[in-house]
């Protein structure tokens, strides 16, 4: 089927593309750049059938377009055309593959540049690509289509089930504040004490702890009113703000510059909650001593909430239950405290909900950041102390059958990839040991 290896210059001629992306004038003609989605401009340079070749975007080295018609390309590609039909006929269709499938061990062996790589178009004449019948080509090409119309078949519903398993994750957080997870479990203990109760000793807690001077008066906060209250709650639950049942007003963090070496004092990286899990991986050094006594030291059973980030994450909160005194936090979180009658997890599973994070990106308006006094005034469901360990519990155990779907699609996905490289790789079967993407 394959008879040699043959260097990319020995199979086709090679041209700078010639506009700039900065320049472009859209219009009716494809304008192909390194990027993966094309533009258009009101002129073209050319008009045949020909591969175009990233070769001076670092983010997409070694992406190839196929193209036939007119279109005019970026000055940041090569564009490539068969240099010896006679000798070596391309079907470009089919090696529009070959260079993607091919990508990682193209560009590993043709870049240059440490701080901007490239290209090299000495480099990248000289790869060696393996060399097709005309008719295999052809043959190949036809499966790899069929076999691409099925991974992207997969993929959608693939990307679909993912879609509608996020939304099972927000409606089991949703259902839980609002008490409908556990209908059954208040039918069978009626006599729980209501939350107005655990309210009242979480205020003379509070209040005790503030003459005893190891906590600070909070700001008192407007009533709620009943047009504030976003749905009806069940009987024994009450509303309140969240400074309500947290022991201080949420605290920004501190964000000094970083430095590329280990000190004592290692800082959060926003990575580290935007999960919302906690990851001790995600942390940078600064070179500060920061006291023992200092708030920006993380402590058991403290919420961290992104108060700046992108509008996806905005709001998105992790609970760290590590050691005291390993991490502090940035400027671009906040940190609060639940008093120790309050669930720590129940309170995440509140500030994760669908209406929290809705009224956290709601709140920002044009900029992507929230601020305490938005914090503060989060209304919280609050049910009682029971009440939260039985939710805690029935969340757990529903989170993780989304978390076994999750793996089920995981698993499907990679099944997916697998059916193009299970071709890929028959195509290829050559002693030259190429490194195969799927990502075509």
């Amino acid at each position: 089927m394959m008879g040699e290896l043959v260097p990319i210059g020995n199979l086709f001629n090679f041209e700078k593309g010639e506009l700039q992306s900065t320049k472009c004038t859209p219009g009716e003609y494809d304008f192909i750049t390194a990027a993966e989605d094309w533009k258009t401009h009101n002129e073209y340079a050319h008009e045949c059938e020909a591969l175009i070749i990233a070769v001076a975007a670092s983010g997409s080295l070694g992406r190839t377009h196929y193209v036939d018609g007119k279109f005019i390309s970026s000055d940041l590609c090569f564009i490539l055309t068969p240099k010896n039909e006679e000798k070596y006929p391309l079907n470009l269709a089919f090696y529009h593959f070959v260079f993607n499938s091919l990508r990682p061990t193209l560009v590993a062996a043709t870049k240059s540049g440490t701080s901007k790589e490239s290209i090299n178009q000495t480099n990248l004449k000289k790869y060696e690509l393996p060399y097709f019948d005309i008719e295999q080509q052809d043959l190949w090409i036809d499966k790899l289509k069929n076999t691409l119309a099925r991974k992207d078949l997969l993929g959608t519903e693939l990307t679909h089930q993912q879609t509608l398993l996020k939304k099972l994750r927000q409606q089991i957080l949703q259902e839980a504040i609002e008490g409908k997870l556990t209908v059954d479990w208040r039918k069978k203990k009626p006599n729980v004490e209501p939350a107005s109760k655990l309210l009242k000793r979480i205020q003379a807690e509070k209040e005790q702890l503030i003459k005893d001077k190891k906590i600070k008066k909070q700001k008192i906060l407007p009533p709620i009113s009943e047009e504030e209250k976003p749905f009806a709650l069940p009987d024994g639950w009450v509303w309140c703000r969240l400074n309500n049942v947290i022991y201080e007003n949420p605290k920004n963090g501190y964000s000094p510059k970083t430095v590329d070496f280990p000190t004592t004092t290692k800082t959060l990286k926003l990575g580290a909650t935007t999960s919302g899990k906690f990851i001790d991986t995600e942390t940078k050094y600064i070179n500060e001593k920061i006291p023992k006594d200092s708030f920006l030291w993380l402590n058991k059973r403290e919420i961290l909430i992104q108060r700046g980030n992108s509008i996806d994450f905005v709001g998105v909160s992790a609970i760290y239950n590590g050691a005291a005194y390993k991490f502090v936090y940035p400027d671009l979180m906040m940190k609060l405290k639940p008093a120790k009658s309050i669930s720590e997890i129940y309170l995440h599973h509140v500030l994760m909900s669908p209406y929290c994070r809705d009224n956290a990106v709601g709140a920002q308006k044009s900029m992507p950041k929230i601020n305490q006094g938005v914090v503060s005034n989060t209304l919280v469901s609050l049910c009682s102390q029971a009440e939260q360990k039985a939710i805690v519990a029935k969340v757990e155990k529903l989170l993780a059958l989304c978390d076994q779907l999750e793996t089920q699609i995981t698993n499907n996905q990679s099944h997916a990839d697998q059916l193009m490289q299970s071709v890929l790789k028959e195509a290829f079967s050559t002693k030259k040991n190429y490194k195969i993407s799927t990502s075509i």
